[in-house]
């Protein structure tokens, strides 16, 4: 509560407060990421085959499947509620597993975990949510922006976890790290959702003199902190750096965004200053200055509503009337967007697009397997960080067109990041060496995450905002489907071609016809994602 009321004086310290902790939640909401680390222990202690194993895997897409629940729970709680549930959601799921591998219970049935890790994965989208609708409220004006920046860093998540794993466990047993990832994906999430709810379940101004220049050095702190996580990942560069030291290091990247809200109560203080040292004629205008900024600020507010405020603009000269009038056609309600031609374009191009590329990278292991490439976890550096950068591009090209008062179709923006999806499936499927399957794995993570980043304010343009949180987790339903059916049929080709190899397949043969069908896929969601923008009659605009 301390925090809440020594930032409270202005809204727009609470909105860049409320983007930072965004940022420090979105840092620690991707704990499915680090189901491979004790995968094989479940396995182990479950007895369960590889299939059901896969199910397991599959079980923590599947929470997504639920994920219409947090988008109502938006609308009807406070968001600083719909944190804490979120967060509570995830220490039952993960915490009853850690107690499971520490012997605490003496059993627990395959169907136990399997709901268990639905639980698990259905708590994310609760904090998901939460983090959207906060940051489209706070950054109307450049919400693409905000939501870029935001969610960029859950690509981050499993190397911050693991950054932690390697500094807090001193021994090299497997058991002993699975154990400690359990516990960190149950109790980290829920200690900053109690740290940032304070500032990050209210509503501020949508609109700061110094928005800009805020805004880059939001993204300068971003790319470095992307950059530190690559380089850090070599440990050839890196190998003489302890993992306390890289704990360290990951800790005050992840505080450095603390920089902009601080900036902005220091700017305040030093004008509240000048102000006092003014001449008495100076102070009476001041004083009335003072009530006309609070009525300012009720203006703002209420622009975000559809009230007036013609002359209010942000730094780039856009106003918030402006750019909803360019981002959103109209409002619609779920029962309403089902019925659209152009929710189901776009449900189709997500799932042909972005999904597919998260199965792509669910599938990394067994192809570098099959490739007989022996350093795997390289391939899965490569597209994370690759993601991390590809969910921050679009807010970059976003904010520097907003700039020139311009504007892009969101649907086009997809349709311009599928194409290369299908040329780097098809680079798969007909070369065997070591740097197409790098290239096309950097191409495809950089896509993924650039679609992703893009999704968020492709809902808002196609439907609006006022339904956003329910409207987004029924598109994202995709996810579990495509991860089932795209999973499965990837695990079908393997396995016939694995026939009399004793369960292995080694070799182009292994996933050659499964990146061929993903090709033609993309290419498909490149078509319909063209037809959705020819359907929105907006292409380009220029004010």
């Amino acid at each position: 509560m301390v925090i809440s009321s020594s930032w409270s004086s202005s809204p727009g310290e609470r909105q860049w407060l409320s983007l930072v902790g965004v940022i420090w939640l979105q840092s620690i909401s991707g704990t499915n990421t680090n189901f491979p680390a004790y995968s094989s222990q479940l396995k182990d202690a479950l007895s369960v085959s590889q299939l059901q194993l896969n199910n397991l895997a599959f079980a923590s897409d599947a929470g997504k499947l639920f994920g219409w629940v947090s988008g109502l729970a938006a609308v009807y709680l406070p968001l600083w509620l719909v944190l804490i549930i979120g967060s509570a959601l995830g220490l039952a799921g993960y915490g009853v597993q850690y107690l499971f591998l520490t012997h605490q219970f003496a059993s627990l049935s395959y169907w136990q975990i399997f709901s268990l890790t639905v639980l698990a994965g259905n708590s994310i989208c609760w904090i998901n949510t939460v983090c959207y609708v906060v940051t489209i409220r706070n950054f109307a004006s450049f919400s693409q922006v905000a939501v870029g920046l935001a969610t960029s860093y859950q690509g981050l998540s499993a190397k911050i976890y693991t950054v932690i794993v390697e500094a807090v466990v001193t021994s090299a047993a497997p058991f002993n790290k699975a154990e400690t990832y359990l516990f960190l994906n149950a109790v980290v999430p829920l200690a900053v959702t109690v740290l940032v709810a304070p500032f990050v379940g209210r509503d501020a101004a949508s609109s700061i003199k110094k928005i800009g220049a805020g805004l880059i050095v939001m993204f300068f702190i971003s790319a470095s902190t992307g950059l530190y996580a690559v380089i850090s990942s070599l440990s050839s560069i890196l190998g003489s750096f302890s993992p306390v030291v890289k704990a360290i290091c990951m800790g005050v990247f992840l505080l450095a965004p603390l920089e902009v809200p601080i900036a902005e109560k220091f700017r305040q203080m030093v004008s509240s200053r000048k102000w006092v040292l003014k001449t008495n004629e100076i102070k009476v205008h001041d004083v009335d200055s003072d009530v006309t900024e609070e009525q300012s600020y009720s203006s703002e507010i209420g622009l975000e509503n559809g009230e007036g405020g013609k002359d209010m603009t942000d730094a780039s000269g856009i106003s918030a009337d402006e750019v909803n009038q360019i981002d959103t056609i109209e409002e619609i309600g779920v029962s309403s967007m089902v019925k659209r031609i152009n929710f189901w374009l776009y449900f189709f191009v997500y799932l042909f697009s972005a999904t597919l590329g998260l199965v792509f990278a669910n599938n990394l292991g067994q192809i570098a397997e099959s490739r007989r490439y022996p350093k795997a976890s390289a391939l899965v550096s490569l597209s994370s960080s690759f993601g991390f950068f590809g969910r921050l591009l679009p807010s970059l090209v976003d904010y520097l067109l907003q700039r020139y008062k311009r504007t892009t179709s969101r649907p086009m923006s997809i349709a311009i990041f599928t194409a290369p999806i299908s040329a780097s499936f098809l680079l798969l499927a007909i070369s065997s060496s070591a740097a197409s399957l790098y290239l096309s794995t950097a191409i495809i993570g950089l896509c993924t995450g650039a679609i992703v980043s893009i999704s968020v304010s492709t809902t808002t343009e196609l439907f609006g905002t006022k339904h956003f949180s329910v409207n987004h987790n029924v598109l994202v339903v995709n996810i579990p489907i495509g991860s089932f059916i795209f999973g499965y049929l990837a695990a079908g080709v393997y396995r016939q071609e694995a026939k009399g190899r004793g369960g292995i397949c080694m070799g182009m043969n292994c996933f050659c016809k499964t990146f061929l069908v993903w090709g033609a896929l993309s290419f498909a969601a490149t078509v319909l994602a063209s037809f959705l923008t020819y359907r929105t009659r907006k292409f380009y605009s220029c004010k």
